[in-house]
This record gives structure tokens, sequence and C-alpha cells, in this order.
């Protein structure tokens, strides 16, 4: 058993270590991005929520499509800190920091000094939106164009049809993880419940289509179980209307 005085010695040197890399994060910043205006500072926060915030890595091509804005955009933002980060050459690879002490330090208000770079919980819902509009506007039926009646295991070409689907990257991230975005959200409730309600209506079989020749008709019924937990525990305090008009 550790000696109360050797736990705190190791507090004391983890605070330390702490410190350290808060303070090379924030120069980091604050060199990188120092003649930045406001909207340019908005980008910065989206483009930087979708790397630390996703549930899995994004590469940069996937992030400008979930961000809306251009590829090159976000390439030139992210190698401004590419000291923190790991980014391929490749732009249809993923994007991940060093180290998770980057996350943390972005994600923490009392570690992060400068509201700028500051990423809120609030950025989960602006994802989850992202996610919902992105299916919204690309899910369409049989985008793999699976012949009628055929089982999936039938299609011997079928890895082949889903690359060449346009299904991979931003929007297969998009129909897995939205969800996961969503139950955090506790802010624009109203604009998430709008987004939720045009992408059940109108997209929900096309999306259950994608996760069949993606083999992840699991996250299904995680998704729409998670979704009804969060519609009856938020949505019904803040006395929104649920359902589908």
């Amino acid at each position: 058993m550790q000696s109360p005085e050797n736990t705190s010695h190791e507090g004391e040197t983890e605070l330390k270590v702490y410190a350290s890399l808060d303070s090379l994060y924030m120069s980091v910043f604050q060199k990188s991005f120092r003649k930045n205006k406001a909207k340019d500072d908005a980008m910065v926060c989206s483009t930087l929520s979708a790397t630390v915030l996703v549930t899995n890595p994004l590469s940069i091509s996937a992030i400008a499509t979930l961000t809306g804005f251009r590829c090159n955009q976000v390439q030139r933002l992210l190698e401004l800190i590419q000291s923190l980060l790991m980014l391929p050459e490749d732009l249809d690879h993923p994007v991940q920091p060093f180290h998770k002490s980057f996350p943390d330090f972005i994600t923490d208000p009392t570690r992060c000094s400068d509201p700028r770079f500051y990423i809120s919980p609030d950025y989960h819902t602006e994802l989850a939106i992202r996610c919902l509009e992105l299916m919204g506007e690309s899910l369409k039926k049989n985008m793999c164009s699976i012949p009628n009646y055929a089982l999936n295991s039938e299609v011997e070409d079928l890895p082949k049809r889903v690359e060449e689907s346009g299904i991979r990257g931003a929007l297969e991230y998009a129909c897995r993880s939205w969800y996961k975005h969503l139950i955090t959200t506790t802010h624009r409730t109203a604009d998430v419940v709008s987004a939720l309600r045009d992408f059940l209506e109108g997209k929900f079989i096309f999306w259950l289509e994608v996760l069949s020749v993606l083999g992840a008709t699991g996250d299904a019924v995680r998704a729409l179980t998670a979704t009804t937990k969060w519609l009856n525990e938020v949505c019904s305090e803040r006395g929104l209307d649920t359902q589908a008009s």
C-alpha cells in the first residue's frame, strides 16, 4: 500500500506534467491561429470537433464532408497543428492525435484557457445534426444496386459494390454513429428533433439498407434504443412534440 506521502508526490508530478502539456498545446494554438478572425475560429472549432469528438478517427476528406468545408481548407487548417496530429498523406486515411492528452486538453475548459479553441460538449449537437442532414442528403434506395430479392451473402462482389457506392467515409460514419452524438445533446433540442424526424420519415429504410450491406445491423438496434431513451428523458422534459407530424 502506498503511503500518503507517495500518493501526494505522484499527484503533484501528474499535475506538473499536465501543466507542461497544457502550456505546450496552448502555445501551438496561439502561434498557429494568432491572426484568426471570428469566422475562422468557428471553422477551427468545427473542424477540431470532427477530429477529437468522433467515435472513431475520420479522414480529412470525411471531416470536410461532415463539416461542410472544402477538403483543402480542412487540410490547411490541420497542417497548422500537425505537431499534435498524425496527418497521413492520403486524404482518405484517418487523422489521429499523437496522444490522448490532446483531446483531453481541448475538451476541458479548466485546461484549455483560451475559449477560442475549447471544444465544448455542445459540438456533439452540431455533429448529430450534420450526421442527420448528411444522411438526408445522401441516402437513397439500393445504393449498392443489389439485385431484387438477392441476399447479401449471394452477392459475390458486395465489398466492391460498397466501395463504389460512396458509402465509405463520412456517410458510413453518419450512418453508424449519429446517435452517439445525439444522446449527449442538451441544447438546440428542437433543431435536433426536427432533423431526426426528417431523417426517420424520409430515409429510415435506406439507412437500414446501408447498415445491412455494411454488416452492421446491430447498430440499428443500438441507435433506436438509445434514441428512444433520449427522446423520453430529454425531449419530454422540455415539452417538445416527439411524434411525427
